[in-house]
């Protein structure tokens, strides 16, 4: 809770704190890397780094928190919260890391803002940053208790059990414990890290849908190559693609996010598009192993049906529960994809089942906000849209 004497001071400075916030990022970057150079080269995505995203994702969440907490001074947003901290853990952050983003951070802002930054103004965005650290860091205990492991230790071995070429620019591996054991439980959309060195000598850390059934074992993740035409070359994934083979060993945390399928009986909307068919092939594995009887709209877009992903594992999923409806869309959709529509997904030539009011989103950005944006249209509330986002998460406060 943001203390009453703060509101008005946070509410005067939001502003130029907000226009000023990519000058504060890249300040707050340069310090940090300056002083912690190995953070860049094991724990940030440097891909991300490069194009920006990650520095309008980390910069931009603090003044989300702070536009929040004016709208509702005595809520705390949980929901935005939980898709950090699970991202969080997923990376093995601790809660010392906090104190030197802390340190970095508020010197950016007093550096780029100058002598707007009075000591009460310090003072107040101090009481932000704290805020939301300590909330973040008590989420993040919770987490490593319920994975069974001590803050930060989320890393494990895993062998390379078997690799399938999905599609030419995906591949599956289906990854176990080298000791045989179980292993482990995860929930339905959940995404584990995989940490890889490279040639360099960076050991660069990105998640990946586990994209099985939750009670199965061993488990599976879909690696897409990125393949750099929209931006830079994906490091870890084309590293991925090029050398992992059966019998190798990945570093794989316990699984985490907060994109995850609640038991209920309700009517389903489970949109995706390229890799993002991932989660969503989880939660259909645990709809169907539990035979449930909810309506369930699947819809789902991609480029060409060669490029779809488990195309085939999604058609017999869908068939193999008894309310549920497959809708398909390829921006070329060629001789081998019946049924399918051409160009883009749109909800809104579906009949939707009547009291919808769950959707679940994954994919690209520019997929996620059409669908979303017509959902909202249709009246569906914006609470009941859930997304997961394969990088930074640039949505952050906007929902």
């Amino acid at each position: 809770m943001l203390s009453e004497q703060s509101i008005p001071i946070v509410r005067a400075t939001l502003p130029l704190v907000g226009a000023a916030i990519d000058e504060i990022a890249e300040l707050f970057y340069a310090k940090l890397f300056d002083d912690l150079p190995e953070l860049l080269r094991d724990l940030f995505n440097r891909g991300n780094q490069a194009n920006g995203e990650q520095k309008k994702a980390l910069a931009g969440s603090i003044a989300a928190f702070a536009g929040m907490l004016l709208e509702h001074p005595d809520a705390r947003p949980d929901a935005m919260l939980a898709r950090i901290a699970h991202k969080h853990a997923s990376l093995g952050v601790t809660s010392d890391q906090y104190k030197l983003v802390h340190q970095h951070l508020l010197a950016a802002v007093g550096e780029v803002l100058g002598d707007a930054v009075t000591g009460d103004v310090a003072a107040v965005w101090d009481e932000v940053y704290w805020l939301m650290a300590n909330a973040l860091i008590a989420v993040e205990a919770r987490l490593y208790q319920e994975a069974d492991v001590a803050d930060g230790r989320v890393w494990r071995q895993m062998k390379v059990i078997d690799r399938r070429e999905e599609t030419p620019d995906a591949v599956s591996f289906v990854l176990g414990r080298i000791d045989g054991s179980p292993a482990g439980a995860f929930r339905p959309g959940q995404y584990v890290s995989v940490q890889v060195e490279l040639p360099d000598g960076a050991r660069q850390i990105r998640q990946y849908s586990l994209s099985a059934a939750p009670g199965s074992d061993p488990w599976r993740i879909t690696v897409k190559r990125v393949n750099g035409m929209a931006g830079p070359e994906g490091e870890v994934s084309s590293w991925l693609h090029e050398n992992v083979r059966v019998g190798d060993v990945l570093t794989v945390s316990a699984p985490f996010g907060d994109l995850v399928l609640p038991e209920g009986d309700g009517p389903l909307l489970l949109a995706s598009a390229g890799i993002g068919c991932t989660p969503m092939l989880s939660m259909l594995h645990h709809l169907a192993a539990g035979r449930t009887s909810r309506e369930v709209t699947v819809v789902h877009a991609d480029r060409t049906p060669a490029d779809h992903a488990h195309r085939d594992e999604l058609r017999r999923l869908v068939q193999a529960l008894p309310h549920a409806t497959l809708h398909l869309w390829y921006e070329e959709p060629g001789d081998d994809a019946p049924g399918a529509s051409a160009g883009q997904a749109d909800v809104t030539a579906l009949e939707l089942p009547e009291g919808l009011n769950a959707a679940y989103l994954c994919g690209p950005l520019p997929f996620m906000r059409a669908v979303r944006g017509d959902l909202l249209r249709l009246g569906l509330p914006a609470h009941a849209i859930h997304y997961e986002v394969f990088g930074p998460d640039l949505w952050l406060g906007r929902e």
